[in-house]
């Protein structure tokens, strides 16, 4: 059947999403031989500093998707979430797997029991600005690292909670530390969340029609609308951006429903919208401007909450 390179980041989760990914071939295509090449991501080299000092988005994928250009690898995954809302014409989003869990939760207490003043743990503009919206007495703090991290950090007290992706906890299989699970109506999550991302060139037929057979088409549809949104806005995961789209029927080509939030950094102001149809790149991109007509252009504070000191490691 010959054999498949999957580039990868090096991270627990990484590795997990990577091994999910190769079982989905190996059932796919019986005799397939799969071999993870592991990359060091600039956001990996730097586990400490705020994404925006860094790069902002794309620093986790950047170097994973060099790794297919130079022929290191045939394909590259990726948690969707971390991929810039545009790719080179030379990389094709050939697979979608089924999407787990989109939503954020809590780690260390549930978010009715956050005391007041509470401090809670994320790196996350978008996380910051909806939970201040919610409890404008909340201070928050920055923390990024790996998933051990920061469960570690929400559990020993040193802050009120951590937020965390749920799909994350349950891929390693800790959903059980999870404190609370946040409705999407309360806050919304970050495109792509819960979804795994696979690419490959766009000239390779061969490795696109092996990972065409791991596509999940209602996956792959809800996908294209929420990086529509982020192409359209321009927005990244350093921007106060949400966007989350689900079928609104049954079916593979069923109607798509897109919730899209802009924000500013300090939670005061919050603009939700919602819009649905047949076309995902379309419908992201109409909700987009709605978003952006709707008040979001006038929004000019995009740099966040003012966080306290960095939580310190466990």
């Amino acid at each position: 059947m010959g054999s498949l390179r999957l580039a990868t980041r090096g991270s627990p989760l990484a590795l997990r999403q990577t091994e999910i990914v190769s079982e989905l071939l190996r059932r796919a295509h019986p005799g397939l031989e799969v071999e993870t090449v592991v990359v060091r991501t600039r956001g990996d080299q730097d586990a400490s500093s705020p994404l925006d000092q860094i790069g902002g988005q794309g620093v986790f994928v950047t170097e994973v998707e060099a790794a297919i250009t130079d022929g290191r690898a045939d394909a590259a995954v990726h948690s969707a979430k971390d991929m810039t809302s545009t790719m080179g014409d030379h990389l094709v989003l050939a697979a979608v797997p089924p999407r787990a869990d989109a939503r954020d939760g809590l780690v260390g207490c549930t978010l009715a029991g956050l005391p007041a003043g509470g401090l809670v743990a994320t790196g996350s503009a978008r996380r910051r600005a909806q939970l201040a919206y919610l409890r404008p007495d909340l201070v928050f703090t920055q923390l990024r690292g790996n998933m051990a991290r920061r469960v570690a950090v929400g559990e020993d007290g040193s802050v009120s909670a951590v937020v965390v992706a749920v799909a994350a906890l349950q891929r390693l299989g800790w959903e059980d530390r999870l404190s609370d699970v946040l409705d999407p109506l309360d806050v919304l999550p970050q495109a792509g969340q819960g979804a795994i991302a696979v690419q490959c060139r766009a000239g390779d037929e061969g490795t696109r029609r092996l990972l065409g057979a791991i596509d999940h088409g209602p996956s792959h549809r809800a996908l294209v609308a929420e990086r529509a949104v982020l192409a359209t806005l321009g927005g990244s995961c350093t921007v106060p951006v949400g966007a989350f789209a689900e079928a609104a029927g049954a079916g593979r080509s069923a109607a798509l429903r897109v919730s899209g939030l802009l924000a500013s950094g300090d939670g005061r102001t919050v603009i939700r919208m919602a819009r649905q149809g047949d076309d995902p790149e379309a419908v992201g991109a109409d909700l987009a401007r709605a978003l952006l007509g709707g008040g979001g252009a006038a929004i000019e504070d995009f740099g966040g909450v003012s966080p306290a000191p960095p939580a310190a490691a466990p």
